[in-house]
């Protein structure tokens, strides 16, 4: 945690504490600002006891300090609330999960686990949906090059967040973005120097830039083949 992510933190619960009292039971930080991007905003999850509409103007009213802080809407929930939303949104509960870090409180997600058929089922859906798209968005850019590389790479942020979940559902549990992302590409098959390929693409640090249109018929293979492993994927 460096100094300034610090301050911005301890700030941001201090104000939750002034409109919740002892009824914050809990904030963590995840996201971006946690995953090697120390200019991004502080994304953050904040529990608590109930929730109000007079709690809602609390908020409200330190929505323009928090963004002149860098500190982004913090997704505030009623706790009983997240507890019985997490079969609902597997895959983002379980990015956070992955790159957490307690600020305030117990940490939530030492007991609170994702079902694995939740998270099988949320994965088969972000597989498919994205080839469908992605061979709809391919036919559309007429097989210019320039089109197919913007494609590609407005993609790949997609892509790589597929293989983590896909690792996730694989029991990988490590919290370094691209290590995970490589454990997931393993786990369905996928070669490394495609996945190498489209980290760069996302501008990873330290690896070399390259040409996205050319990566195209290698990358429709790959989510086909991801799409089929999740769909066929057995405990």
């Amino acid at each position: 945690m460096t100094p300034t992510w610090k301050a911005a933190a301890e700030s941001l619960v201090a104000d939750l504490r002034n409109v919740f009292g002892d009824r914050l039971r809990a904030v963590v930080a995840y996201g971006p600002i946690l995953d090697g991007a120390p200019d991004a905003p502080l994304t953050s999850l904040a529990l608590v006891g109930s929730l109000s509409a007079d709690d809602l103007q609390g908020c409200a009213r330190c929505a323009h300090r928090w963004e002149r802080s860098g500190v982004a809407t913090p997704l505030v929930m009623p706790e009983h609330e997240f507890l019985r939303s997490l079969d609902t949104f597997p895959l983002e509960y379980g990015e956070i999960i992955r790159t957490h870090e307690r600020v305030y409180g117990e940490d939530p997600f030492t007991t609170a686990t994702i079902a694995q058929g939740d998270l099988r089922r949320a994965c088969e859906l972000q597989a498919k949906s994205h080839l469908v798209h992605l061979r709809e968005a391919y036919i559309e850019t007429g097989g210019r090059p320039a089109a197919v590389a913007r494609l590609v790479t407005n993609s790949a942020q997609g892509f790589a967040a597929l293989l983590r979940n896909v690792a996730r559902l694989n029991g990988v549990l490590i919290s370094d973005r691209v290590e995970v992302t490589r454990a997931g590409a393993r786990a369905v098959g996928i070669p490394e120097g495609l996945v190498t390929d489209m980290l760069s693409l996302e501008c990873q640090p330290g690896i070399a830039a390259t040409d996205a249109s050319r990566l195209f018929p290698d990358y429709l293979g790959a989510v086909e083949q991801l799409a089929r492993a999740v769909d066929t994927w057995r405990t």
